[in-house]
This record gives structure tokens, sequence and C-alpha cells, in this order.
């Protein structure tokens, strides 16, 4: 009973933050070109957590590795929400195009070549999205994101998969729920940076 509870809650939490991180970036960062992708970001990622929830409730919250239109969801939600991260700090107009060129392709393979070539893609979203932050922040707090968003939960899902131990399960959504913060702590902390700048040369 105690690990259900657990585990729910370690799924809801996924899905609030998310959504709160979405809604405290309205009209917040407008030293950015395109600040309402960050409100997009943040709220398909808390909807790809939502899409699991309801696919996990398909298989009595039990972890199993197999396909499905919620396990699809998930994953497209995922691409959209890192994608709109990604391209919210440039301004490349083509640039921002290839990205979700790429996110698009990674939608579709999921249902065209297999959910292994759907990881692929993710991967390549989270890398271009890597390089496209550090490259505008260089903040090192951001190392935090590959740590809990990529590895941790790579972990945390091998280990799941490969003992079927479900304890594994409840640690997976908290370190996805950290890159998450992660990204709104560097935005907070880049802002400040802009806003002390303007503030000394409005001063000036």
């Amino acid at each position: 009973m105690l690990f259900s509870y657990l585990l729910f809650l370690a799924h809801l939490q996924a899905i609030l933050f998310p959504f709160y991180f979405g809604y405290k970036s309205i009209n917040k960062f407008k030293y950015f070109k395109n600040p309402k992708l960050f409100t997009w970001g943040f709220s398909f990622l808390g909807l790809a957590s939502f899409f699991e929830m309801i696919d996990h409730t398909k298989t009595e919250w039990i972890y199993v590795n197999h396909s499905s239109i919620f396990n699809s969801l998930f994953y497209s939600f995922l691409g959209l929400g890192l994608t709109s991260l990604s391209t919210s700090i440039i301004r490349n107009k083509s640039i921002i195009l290839i990205n979700y060129i790429i996110c698009f392709f990674g939608i579709i393979s999921y249902w065209l070549f297999g959910k292994t070539i759907a990881l692929i893609f993710q991967i390549l979203i989270s890398f271009i999205l890597i390089i496209n932050w550090q490259r505008k922040f260089k903040d090192w707090l951001f190392i935090g994101y590959p740590i809990f968003g990529i590895f941790f939960t790579t972990f945390f899902g091998i280990k799941l998969s490969t003992t079927a131990n479900q304890i594994w399960h409840i640690f997976i959504g908290p370190s996805g729920t950290i890159s998450v913060f992660i990204f709104y702590l560097v935005l907070i902390r880049f802002n400040k940076k802009l806003s002390k700048i303007n503030d000394k040369k409005f001063f000036k």
C-alpha cells in the first residue's frame, strides 16, 4: 500500500512541477527572442509525464516495456518539450526549423520503426539542447541536466528493466523533475544577471 502511494506521488510530482515552472515562466524571461517557448516547453514536459501516468494505469502501475498510444504520446511531448526549451534561445529561424524537423521525425519514428529508434531521436534532441544551452548560458549548474535527466533516469530505467524490481520505478520521476528544476534555475540565474547589467546601463 505504501509503495503504491509513493509510486503515485512520484508520477504526480513529475506532472505538477513542470506545469508550475511553465506557469512561473509566463512573461518572465523577456530578454529572449522566444520567451513563450519556455512556458510551452515546461508544459509539454508536464503533459509527457501525464501520458506516462495514464499508460501505467493500463499496466496496473507495473512497469512494462511496451508500445502503446499513451507511451507514444509520452515520447512525443517529451521531444516537443525539450525541443521548445532548446529553440527558445535561438534566433536563427532555419536552425529552429531543423530542430523541429528532428523532433517531428522522432515522433513519427515511434510507430514507423519502433521505440528503439524513437529513443535514438530523443538522445539526439537532448544532445542538441545541451549544446544550445551550454553555448548560451555557460552555467556550471546546467551539468545537472545530463546527470539527472539522462544518466540517472537511464540508470534507474535499466535497473527496472533488468531486475523487474519496481522500487527503481519510484526514482525515475523525481530524477526527471530535478533536471526540469535545473532548467528553471539556469533561466532564473541568467535573467538576474541580465537584469543587473541593464540596471547598470540605466544608472550610468
